[in-house]
């Protein structure tokens, strides 16, 4: 049966593979006023960023590799609520991390040194507040997780119809 991908599915992987490379590079590869690479890997350490590289880059792969499988196809609904769950808990985590201590200060004590030491020579758009500022490349990849959410929900809603059981030549059909 031949796959037909909606360009829903398209962007999804699109999106997911923008994550995938922001997970795999942005703390080993300088990128400007973007990151600030030896400032993470002095607070984080080489070996603990290696296995947070290794950790977040393979759980973006396997939500990749679920829609290649499916894509152009009907997902089941196990893929359906998986992609959604595991995307869902990655963004809590983001939420936790960044937005719930920048917007509300909850958890902000326990993060400011942390984050001026590690991004505190990072380019931000946003005004600090409550003592930190997310940087400009963790809200676009927050931004990039929300919308993939967004498409994998509408992808859920809206699955392609199932096919019919083709029937053998000559037989009738009861």
């Amino acid at each position: 049966m031949k796959r037909e991908i909606r360009l829903v599915e398209v962007l999804l992987m699109a999106g997911l593979g923008l994550i995938f490379l922001f997970m795999l590079f942005h703390d080993w590869v300088p990128m400007g006023s973007l990151n600030d690479v030896e400032a993470v890997k002095a607070h984080q350490g080489v070996s603990q960023l290696v296995l947070v590289t290794a950790f977040n880059a393979a759980q973006i792969a396997v939500l990749m590799g679920l829609v290649l499988l499916y894509a152009g196809r009907r997902f089941p609904l196990w893929a359906r609520l998986w992609l959604i769950i595991h995307q869902g808990f990655i963004l809590y985590g983001a939420i936790k991390a960044w937005w719930l201590p920048y917007l509300f200060g909850i958890g902000a004590a326990e993060r400011i040194e942390s984050y001026h030491a590690m991004f505190g020579n990072t380019h931000a758009f946003l005004p600090m507040n409550n003592g930190i500022v997310p940087n400009t490349i963790h809200v676009l990849f927050h931004a990039t997780l929300v919308l993939c959410l967004i498409l994998t929900v509408y992808i859920s809603l809206t699955q392609p119809k199932k096919q019919p059981k083709m029937q053998a030549a000559g037989t009738a059909v009861a």
